[in-house]
């Protein structure tokens, strides 16, 4: 299969730019995301092939392609989303594929298109040929979910990183306190190892593509009864809207765009890193050059000018041809922050030494 290109296959806005044509158009945006764990043979041309396509519909959005699949999280303009899912069942591997749509929507949910290949779609740090991630579990759709969860022989996991799960979770999950997908497989199998064969091993996440290849893997491990959550978080709470269904799941669900979560029940379960007051908004530390990602009270938000600490509030008032020296000579990264476990966070860190 092979593509000519007569367009350039990378963004040419900057994010305000695209901000300001967003407000301009005065046009509704859906956020869409969707996966497929498939067999590409070149990511690279389908990588062009989908930035050309998707551009001429003014998608925005960031996805992974690799030679396991596809992973999208996007943004499209809703006159074009009937167009846009057209050109996606066009595709043979992507046909019927279920689109998860936001609960909560916000038209500048991404400011740009970025679509990257990957080694892997989701990195899970496993170098095992026999891994088959196509042999998945049984997904489970939100009313047999419930039923499920509530059987004394089930274990519920919590297949995201610490803090997604800090603000919102299932009742009675289990929930790991991991920075990266790649932490939590072999911390969970030892966790629930000498249950194979007695205990429904049932898993979610927000749009459950982690599950899916979670279940491959411990099925993979010899766990017999292994389930996952349809569609994950987002299609749950669809389901439970549409069907008038008991909601189990307690706060918000995090999602990796501008809106940072969607709240799903009135439960606040998290408090401020900062005060420790009950607190479940995230936000990012103002000085562009830390950025940290945290959990940041109304109060403590006006009293810290967003930020995480006294020495970003300086950098913010320094002219800003200091605070791009400032930017260079501090080298700043999630690998370094692990969202939320700085050592600037007062409650926070009391509460990891308790």
């Amino acid at each position: 299969m092979s593509f000519i290109y007569s367009m350039q296959l990378y963004n040419k806005l900057s994010a305000k730019e695209r901000a300001d044509l967003i407000d301009k158009a005065g046009i509704n945006r859906l956020t869409v995301s969707f996966y497929q764990y498939h067999q590409i043979k070149n990511p690279e041309i389908f990588r062009n092939f989908l930035f050309s396509e998707w551009d001429k519909l003014d998608v925005l959005g960031r996805t992974y392609i690799a030679k396991e699949g596809i992973n999208a999280q996007i943004s499209v303009p809703a006159p074009n989303f009937e167009l846009f899912r057209k050109q996606l069942y066009d595709i043979p591997f992507l046909d019927g594929i279920r689109l998860n749509i936001a609960i909560e929507q916000d038209n500048k949910s991404f400011l740009k298109l970025k679509i990257k290949v990957r080694d892997k779609i989701v990195a899970d740090g496993l170098n095992d040929e026999t891994f088959d991630v196509t042999n998945k579990g049984i997904h489970l759709k939100a009313k047999d979910f419930n039923e499920m969860i509530a059987h004394p022989d089930t274990i519920l996991i919590d297949m995201r990183n610490h803090y997604e799960s800090e603000i919102g979770h299932f009742e009675n999950a289990l929930t790991p306190d991991v920075d990266t997908f790649r932490d939590s497989l072999d911390i969970i199998a030892e966790q629930i190892k000498g249950h194979e064969e007695d205990k429904n091993i049932v898993m979610y996440c927000t749009g459950g593509i982690r599950c899916e290849k979670a279940s491959a893997y411990y099925k993979h491990k010899g766990f017999k009864r292994v389930y996952q959550l349809e569609g994950g978080i987002i299609e749950y709470v669809r389901q439970i809207k549409d069907e008038n269904i008991p909601n189990k799941f307690l706060g918000k669900n995090f999602v990796f765009d501008e809106r940072r979560a969607e709240r799903v029940s009135e439960h606040v379960i998290s408090r401020c890193h900062q005060c420790g007051e009950p607190a479940d908004d995230h936000v990012n530390c103002a000085n562009e050059g830390c950025h940290l990602l945290f959990i940041q009270c109304a109060s403590c938000g006006e009293k810290m000018e967003k930020c995480c600490s006294q020495e970003c509030i300086d950098v913010i008032h320094l002219p800003e041809e200091k605070q791009k020296i400032w930017r260079k000579e501090h080298t700043v990264s999630n690998k370094i922050f692990k969202k939320g476990r700085s050592g600037v966070l007062k409650f926070k860190q009391q509460t990891q030494q308790q």
